[in-house]
């Protein structure tokens, strides 16, 4: 078969895929515009270019075919939205984006929701600074909750899954220990549409009051096999780096590097510690079928090798889904199987202790590192055991080679999700389905400290942390489906009822430390754990929530549609109180103009909608009426929790209007949308009175207020068949104000250490930040102590701003010229305020370059006063070591939020060998920043929880990823 194919302006169209249906047979169009591809007989050939109609031509008696393809979109797109229900977008009541699953491999990152960033309005979102295998924060539309978490719902194919975290590093130290996302194989991905507001996600629930991710995973597809291959390799070493200096070392042996005499020293060492990491992301699936049984399945590999030495990641996927239909086409029957075995060898410390970087960077540089390098551990004759090898004895600071090879993690989760779905078509209005989902998942985390480590948080014979147990989450739902017209009106009417049983975090636990300790030295075995230690049988939560639930949508001319929903809960945690029935409705109006009034030529498409609703979010586990426990020893704690009989769920109320307009054939659009989510009956812990034989109790108070504003605007400038180019900005900007709290309740912490702490308060917001200051006279100078000279700071913190940026911009591009693509993404966060932990000990330290550059100038700079004397320079000594440390004057560490950066870039060509087309990319995410004035990543958390937001305490360095990536297609 041959052809040319041209646009509707009579040019040829260069680079059409033109591919037999069904099959991997295709081929793309030349510089003219033409085609040549054998085919099967009566054969369905698909033609398809980005910005053209798709269209479809079944192959007779002739061997040459011509196309005109049209330009434009699809505005009637269709997504998939709550339950897993596929709806028009043009009729949706509330704001929903769609992200398609080719643009989450792009840039290759081993855990795909760091992908999202810049890809939508309203979505904050955070990488681990954990590296491979870390968790990721996502928040959709700020925080909503004074101590919950406001993260959103993760949904698979329409049911809801488990993402829970594993540990998390704070100020004092720690690992992150992953998240269930982290486990799944991007490649199996068809798109992942997003539901920002509870508006849109009150079909589930309280669990959908923070947003739902809904991921629509691939599926067979009628035609013969096709088997696509996609092996790719990424790079990656560090981006940012603390900015040291090696000119100036100790004096007398000090651990600091406080000498004012230049030397030669060693500038190398801090740099060889790290090393250029790997990532190995190779992927193989099988998709075919026939008109009655449709499968696929995939096989995943992921191999990473951190920037730290024995930091090693190995994720394997293996995922099968198939349907079949029976009874003359009338029942469906779908099941599906994903599992997951993800292996994770010393992951990244953050925090103070046991973390290399902490003597890394403090090394004094008079000092050989090579000597502690080469030899990190000796033999302690007195015990016949190897130590660590190190200058000092320091409780934040050990050697970083015996921390990497001596005091070593493991982590392993193993994951089964199983689901299985029946769907009956009575005719072409009514239909029946019935979910079952089971998610199960086994986990185990090890930390082995081995005898001779440092003796703050290592027992004399070593330690050994030791947790293994699982999470299960067991989903059923049968929803019944109608869908019918009367004369001008539409009208889709859904019903169902769900069950959902999760038990999660049930196992056992050994605690290590320097308390808790080995018989033996070094034999990490139950047997030998000290006699002192306990075993713990542990449990995180364990809740069962039963729901009914209908939605309608009425149409009306296709010019008007009306959404109203309601859901009813019954959850056991509030089981005991009266209120475990709870009940929320949801109303959602869309009115799409363009075809309600006669509209100018350049305006395509205009719609305003309007949404609604009211969602409850039930509260913890093991609240209402709390047990007492067996301690370790044998003895009974007695719960000192006073019962909350009356408790209720936490409410949230959401607003949103927007609006949606298309102009110019589809080449500009604009999507505004006003937001405003009210949080009230917050579930607060408070002090219980006095003689009431209880320490804490429990109310339903508080109220937080989101308010926000997201813009989504997407513009074609470029529309030849030559050369095509498509941009789109995200804009978002969201306002949190903690409106009250409880007269009784003071601040709330979301992460506090020496000199910094993060809180929030009535009249405040979430993330609030407050820090010691410098004291100040009446002209703005800074007081100097008037015996010492050293600058005095506040007694107390005082409030400085918040953590959280003011708005968010992402700048999406896409480029086609023929068989070459280009892909990438520039984000931007602006205002707010971080934290470094870091510089403050570094500058203590006298190890930072602005310590060796205030020494050369003979001090620091000042605008100060000691008494009644100005003072224009101090000792740099004396100014960093009171400034700087655990508890200096942090006003001096806190840096502006805002970081424009080159987030993703994918440059792409396509080729055809024979009838096989294979895609070359060259890819890389992180790449550079175009601005920044925080010297460390803000945007990479150590914590991807609601704690320590934006804080640097010696996190493992930003880093840049960059390869190249090939699929096949046969």
């Amino acid at each position: 078969m041959t052809g040319t194919i041209i646009g509707s302006d009579g040019i040829a169209l260069i680079g059409v895929n033109v591919s037999e249906q069904g099959s991997s047979n295709g081929t793309v169009t030349d510089l003219d515009g033409k085609y040549s591809l054998e085919v099967s007989d009566n054969a369905t050939l698909v033609f398809s270019y980005t910005g053209f109609t798709t269209m479809e031509i079944v192959v007779g008696d002739e061997s040459q075919i011509d196309v005109t393809l049209s330009q434009g979109l699809q505005l009637n797109e269709v997504v998939v939205t709550a339950l897993g229900i596929k709806r028009e977008s043009s009729t949706l009541t509330y704001a929903q984006q769609t992200v398609d699953g080719d643009e989450l491999t792009l840039a290759r990152d081993v855990n795909f929701l760091n992908s999202l960033s810049g890809k939508a309005a309203g979505v904050e979102i955070q990488k681990s600074s954990g590296g491979a295998g870390g968790s990721t924060k996502i928040v959709l539309r700020g925080d909503k909750s004074l101590g919950g978490s406001s993260s959103p719902l993760f949904v698979i194919d329409g049911i809801p899954m488990a993402n829970n975290k594993g540990s998390q590093a704070g100020m004092w130290g720690g690992v992150d220990g992953g998240d269930g996302m982290s486990q799944l194989n991007p490649e199996d991905i068809e798109s992942i549409s997003i539901l920002k507001g509870s508006n849109a996600a009150a079909l589930y629930g309280s669990q959908g009051a923070n947003g739902v991710v809904l991921i629509t995973t691939k599926q067979g597809k009628n035609g013969k096999a096709v088997v696509s291959v996609s092996s790719g390799v990424t790079f990656e070493n560090r981006l940012l780096k603390p900015d040291l200096q090696y000119k100036y070392g100790s004096e007398n042996g000090t651990k600091e590097s406080w000498s004012t005499t230049p030397g030669d020293y060693d500038d190398n060492f801090v740099e060889d510690f790290f090393q250029t990491g790997s990532n190995l992301i190779n992927s193989i699936s099988v998709s075919g079928g026939t008109d009655r049984t449709k499968a696929y399945f995939s096989f995943g590999n992921v191999t990473a090798n951190g920037i730290l030495e024995n930091h090693k990641y190995d994720r394997n996927n293996l995922t099968f889904k198939q349907s079949t239909k029976l009874l003359n086409d009338k029942l469906t029957i779908g099941s599906s199987v994903i599992l997951s075995i993800e292996e994770t060898l010393n992951r990244p410390r953050a925090g103070y202790y046991d973390n290399p970087l902490t003597g890394l960077y403090r090394f004094p540089r008079d000092r050989n590192f090579d000597d502690f390098k080469n030899n990190y551990s000796i033999v302690d004759p007195n015990t016949n055991l190897a130590g660590q090898n190190w200058f000092v004895i320091d409780h934040h600071q050990s050697n970083p080679y015996w921390l990497r090879n001596k005091e070593t993690q493991e982590h392993e989760n193993k994951r089964m999700i199983g689901s299985l779905t029946l769907d009956y078509q009575f005719n072409d209005k009514l239909s029946i389905s019935a979910r079952g989902n089971y998610d199960y998942a086994d986990k185990r985390a090890e930390q082995r400290q081995s005898a001779g480590g440092n003796t703050t948080t290592v027992h004399p014979n070593g330690s050994w942390n030791y947790s293994k147990w699982n999470d299960e989450l067991i989903y059923t739902d049968a929803i019944l489906n109608y869908n019918d017209n009367f004369g001008d009106f539409s009208l889709g009417v859904i019903g169902g009822t769900s069950y959902q049983k999760t038990v999660f975090g049930k196992g056992v636990e050994v605690p290590g430390s320097a308390q808790f300790g080995l018989q033996y030295a070094n034999e990490f075995f139950f047997q030998n754990i000290g006699t002192n230690v306990p075993v713990r049988s542990i449990l995180n939560s364990r809740l069962v929530k039963q729901a009914v639930f209908t939605n309608a949508t009425i149409g009306y001319k296709e010019m008007f549609y009306v959404d109203v929903s309601g859901r009813n809960d019954w959850a056991s945690s509030l089981a005991g109180t009266g209120n475990e029935s709870y009940f929320y409705p949801s109303f959602g109006a869309t009115a799409i103009l363009s075809k309600i009034i006669t509209m100018p030529d350049f305006i395509t498409f205009a719609k305003v909608r309007f949404s609604n609703s009211r969602v409850g979010n039930e509260v913890p586990f093991n609240v209402v009426d709390p047990e007492n426990t067996i301690a370790a020893s044998g003895g009974v704690n007695r719960n000192l929790q006073q019962p909350f009989d009356n408790l209720s769920p936490e409410i949230i109320t959401s607003n949103e209007i927007g609006t949606n307009w298309r102009f110019f054939d589809d080449k500009f659009g604009v999507d505004l949308t006003l937001y405003s989510t009210v949080s009230t009956d917050q579930f607060i812990s408070l002090p219980a009175p006095s003689g009431s034989g209880f320490s804490t109790y429990f109310v339903n108070a508080g109220k937080i207020v989101n308010e926000g504003i997201e813009v989504v605007v997407d513009i074609t400038p470029i529309y030849t068949p030559k050369f095509l180019w498509k941009t789109s900005f995200n804009f978002w900007a969201n306002r949190n104000e903690v409106v009250e709290t409880h007269p009784d309740l003071g601040p709330l912490s979301t992460g506090a250490s020496e000199g910094y702490t993060a809180r929030f308060e009535e009249g405040g917001s979430v993330g609030d930040i407050y820090a010691f200051m410098f004291q100040r006279d009446d002209q703005g100078r800074i007081m100097l102590d008037e015996a010492t000279a050293r600058p005095l700071k506040t007694a107390e913190v005082e409030f400085a701003g918040n953590l959280n940026s003011d708005w968010s911009l992402g700048w999406n591009n896409s480029f086609k010229m023929g068989k070459f693509g280009l892909n990438f993404i520039v984000n931007g966060k602006f205002g707010g305020l971080a934290f470094s932990q870091t510089e403050s000990l570094l500058d203590e330290a006298g190890v930072s370059q602005r310590t060796a550059d205030a020494r050369d100038a003979g001090g620091v700079a000042v605008n100060a006063v000691q008494g009644d004397t100005p003072v224009s320079m101090v000792d740099t000594e004396t100014w960093y070591r009171q400034v700087g440390g655990r508890n200096g004057i942090g006003e001096v560490y806190l840096y502006d939020r805002t970081n424009v950066r080159l987030t993703q870039a994918n440059l792409s060509y396509n080729a055809t060998f024979g009838n096989v087309p294979v895609t070359f990319s060259l890819v890389g995410q992180n790449l550079f920043f175009l601005y920044i004035k925080a010297p460390f990543d803000p945007e990479l958390a150590m914590n991807t929880t609601r704690n320590s937001a934006s804080l640097d305490n010696f996190n493992l360095p930003t880093t840049r990823t960059f390869g190249f990536n090939v699929n096949v297609k046969f």
